[in-house]
């Protein structure tokens, strides 16, 4: 008996993007390759976003409504229904090109043993101009297992990623008790289990500089928590020096992001922490101009009992 099961499903959160969402939607309605179930999750909208779906797209949409319980809820709770064989996710602030769909589903036909694949990323601002392009054959450089780059550099980019329906029944949803660094957190648990391939294409556009879903950064406490566990679970599966170094990143990353937040106790004991995994030279060096980034006085409050 033949599989009537659609070939590709998307998940699109939304709350409070009525215009915005619309256009995530035409962009998966443009696709060369047919996305046959299209399901947006409104996430508690207050400004008639499904009463406007509802009369620009008709059936041609799945309109799944719920109280407002977080973008990870919504993506779960869209991933749950789907019944595609690929699923894929879109934010309502972000649009996939016409032949992003065609290009990674021809991917995973072609290499059977890569569970998720993912495409470069144009970044554009509120005025359409290019920011940057975020490519992820400089973050993953070789198809296959990739939790050793993945640990490096988690960042996902949702909007990116198709993957096969076994991958989510394999390792789940997206965990609803972060706030934020959600994604980073299902990119390792993907990559702890399944290889992942990269189509290095621009295949897709993310808009930021402005409020919403993929606005939100993730804080130092949620993305210090993923990657700490992360790295615990990777213990024996990938070589121990990966396995410190990319903990390290993850430590100065954030020690920086906390002095420019002026929390600068946070750095320090950070820094502290990123010091006694050994960290390689670039690492070290970066260590070493937070006490330049911080100024004089950030400094002292930075020592031991300095105020």
């Amino acid at each position: 008996m033949p599989d009537m099961r659609p070939e590709t499903s998307v998940i699109i959160p939304t709350w409070n993007r009525r215009e915005l969402v619309a256009r995530a939607i035409d962009s998966v309605l443009d696709q060369t390759r047919e996305v046959e179930e299209i399901i947006v999750v409104d996430d508690g909208s207050t400004d008639g976003t499904g009463e406007v779906l509802a009369q620009r797209y008709g059936e041609r949409i799945t309109v799944l409504v719920q109280a407002n319980a977080g973008v990870s809820a919504a993506r779960n709770r869209g991933l749950a229904m789907a019944r595609g064989r690929y699923l894929a996710l879109l934010d309502s602030d972000d649009v996939w090109l016409p032949e992003k769909i065609a290009r990674q589903v021809a991917f995973l036909e072609s290499n059977p043993g890569i569970g998720l694949v993912l495409c470069d990323v144009v970044r554009v601002g509120v005025d359409g101009a290019t920011i940057d392009v975020f490519e992820r054959r400089v973050q993953i450089p070789e198809d296959g297992p990739a939790l050793r780059w993945v640990l490096r550099d988690p960042a996902l980019a949702p909007l990116s990623a198709l993957m096969r329906r076994e991958v989510h029944e394999d390792v789940g949803g997206f965990d609803e008790s972060l706030r934020t660094a959600e994604d980073l957190d299902f990119h390792l648990r993907v990559a702890a289990r399944w290889g992942i391939g990269v189509v290095p294409e621009p295949l897709a556009r993310a808009l930021r500089g402005h409020d919403g879903l993929s606005a939100l950064a993730s804080t130092e406490d949620d993305y210090i928590a993923v990657m700490e566990r992360a790295a615990e679970a990777a213990k024996g599966a990938v070589p121990e020096d990966a396995r410190r170094q990319a903990l390290a990143t993850a430590y100065v990353k954030n020690a920086e992001s906390s002095v420019w937040r002026q929390r600068y106790g946070e750095a320090w004991a950070l820094a502290r922490k990123a010091w006694a995994l050994g960290p390689e030279a670039p690492l070290r060096r970066r260590l070493l101009r937070l006490p330049v980034m911080a100024g004089k006085r950030a400094v002292r409050s930075m020592l031991p009992g300095g105020g």
